[in-house]
């Protein structure tokens, strides 16, 4: 094939505008692939953390993060070329930039709120201290609540139906990566341990989503996501170790173990929402959404937003306060 026929056979590029939303291609990885492979990277989170704390330039993040200059300028790159930063001439320094978060990187606040919310209430010894969160609107810190943006009720993990919509299969949802940065709790960050353990592996991320979805059962992980038995056997072992799965005996033969969240896994539900909000609000496949949600309650598509545990008032970024003191 010359040069040029290859050219023009070539997969067009896909555009990630930082304003408005990407248009994937059909057959591509959907919206939950592509989140979950940014956030499922804890340097990602920890340079979107600072940056939403005001860091832009290459040395805040420095400064603040135990990072060698090769990790930091592949991620600055990869976020820049994901629309999530945006480089703009330094006002003080020709031929310096500042990294700044776009509308498409600050719209990921809520996710982190709800990373920082979960990690608080059940994950203990932190290298770092996490911060405290303040909402404007009552003055009080408090913790986010999953709540429906059409009726405006909390809603927890068994309140809502549905599942794959049309672009919403297995093999296009988890990352194109085998792995990202570390699946482990014990990171040199350390300051998303166990979030990294549950969304830091491609196979970790989908049997999370599986367990939402109804499975139970070794077989249900396996046939559903297609993975190989050795692999579903280490991760349900590393699920139960952290306490977000229970296993018990099957009820068709005790030797068929059931695998069930446990609150502490039924508490990671808001994160895992947040995070597909915003994947389906900024990658919009061709085919449609990747998954489809109804709120029992009201009978209408779950619209998610969180809300203030103290007031129970709608959360708005600009009126939540993040605090390192």
């Amino acid at each position: 094939m010359s040069q040029r026929n290859a050219t023009e056979t070539a997969a067009p590029l896909t555009v990630h505008p930082p304003d408005r939303p990407t248009r994937l291609p059909r057959g591509t990885t959907n919206a939950v692939g592509l989140t979950l492979g940014l956030i499922g990277d804890e340097w990602n989170l920890l340079i979107l953390r600072y940056a939403l704390l005001g860091a832009r330039r290459y040395v805040d993040w420095k400064e603040a993060l135990p990072i060698s200059d090769a990790v930091l300028t592949r991620r600055l790159a990869a976020l820049t070329e994901m629309g999530v930063l945006m480089k703009a001439e330094h006002r003080a320094r020709s031929r310096r930039f500042d990294y700044v978060l776009t509308k498409r990187g600050r719209d990921l606040w809520p996710v982190l709120l709800t990373i920082w919310a979960w990690e608080s209430a059940w994950v203990a010894g932190h290298r770092e201290r996490l911060p405290r969160m303040v909402h404007r609107g009552c003055g009080r810190e408090f913790m986010p609540v999953l709540g429906c943006g059409a009726c405006g009720l909390p809603v927890r993990a068994g309140d809502i139906s549905g599942g794959f919509g049309p672009s919403g299969t297995w093999s296009r949802s988890v990352p194109a990566a085998t792995t990202r940065r570390r699946s482990q709790p014990s990171g040199e960050a350390g300051l998303f341990p166990e979030t990294m353990a549950l969304i830091g592996n491609r196979w970790s991320a989908a049997l999370l989503g599986a367990a939402f979805q109804g499975a139970h059962r070794f077989r249900d992980f396996e046939r559903w996501l297609g993975a190989p038995p050795t692999i579903v056997s280490d991760r349900l072992r590393v699920f139960c170790e952290l306490g977000v799965f229970v296993q018990t005996p099957g009820g068709e033969r005790a030797a068929w173990s059931s695998y069930r969240l446990t609150e502490k896994g039924r508490a990671f539900h808001p994160v895992i929402m947040t995070a597909v909000d915003w994947g389906q609000r900024w990658f919009r496949a061709a085919e449609g959404p990747a998954l489809v949600y109804t709120h029992r309650a009201c009978g209408q598509d779950l619209k998610v937003r969180l809300l203030c545990d103290r007031c129970g008032a709608v959360l708005r970024g600009t009126q939540v306060a993040v605090l390192l003191d």
